[in-house]
């Protein structure tokens, strides 16, 4: 994650809009689980007026990295200071449903990640194209490879105690076991324990997680 050189009173401003938001609704099916999730939409009613409210905006631009899709999400406040993150995926296939789909996916991951609201059920199964039909778990060596982004240099700190909750949260819902992440942080960044896992690659493990949970259930 990238942030402005100052951001007091973002993180001011921010604290006061969290203390206001609630939950996002599950308002959407998912006819992959037959299960309810928040839509994006629910997730901008569960925080634009408390953002708005404390001088706070967010922008989110798609865009394409090689064969990926790929969203930049900034949080913006009315002083000029900003954070800025960038989540991405690939999708099933070239078509623009697809596209679509990881969009959709995408800002609404990053907005949740960004706003603090409590993620919901996934339903990034168009995005990735997953069988309508659900299929036995697999242990968590035959998880399939994914390809994350390199590890950015703009930040090397680890990930906070609130980041480490939410991802174990994540972990547990979908079903996804410690040894995969930590085989998979170390194939792709050569670190040797998750406790090294960095900040700059948070929301691609947080998505690669709700991902591939969905997808052995």
């Amino acid at each position: 994650m990238e942030h402005s050189a100052e951001i007091d009173k973002l993180a001011a401003a921010l604290a006061k809009a969290q203390a206001q938001m609630g939950g996002a609704i599950r308002d959407s099916s998912n006819p992959f689980f037959h299960s309810k999730y928040a839509d994006l939409q629910s997730v901008w009613d569960a925080c634009r007026k408390p953002l708005t409210d404390n001088g706070l905006c967010v922008v989110q631009s798609p865009g394409s990295e090689d064969s990926r899709i790929v969203v930049e999400t900034m949080l913006l406040h009315e002083s000029g200071q900003w954070m800025r993150g960038v989540i991405g995926v690939t999708p099933k296939d070239a078509g623009p449903q697809a596209a679509g789909s990881c969009i959709t996916y995408l800002k609404r991951y990053a907005l949740q990640s960004f706003a603090g609201i409590a993620p919901e059920d996934d339903d990034g199964n168009a995005a990735e194209g997953k069988s309508k039909a659900p299929v036995a778990k697999a242990a968590p060596e035959a998880l399939p490879p994914v390809a994350l982004p390199p590890l950015k240099k703009a930040s090397e700190l680890t990930l906070t105690e609130a980041q480490q909750t939410r991802l174990k949260a994540l972990m547990k819902e979908h079903g996804v076991k410690a040894s995969a992440v930590k085989a998979l942080v170390e194939q792709t960044y050569s670190i040797k324990t998750a406790a090294d896992i960095r900040q700059a690659s948070y929301d691609d493990l947080c998505a690669w997680v709700a991902g591939v949970g969905d997808g052995h259930e």
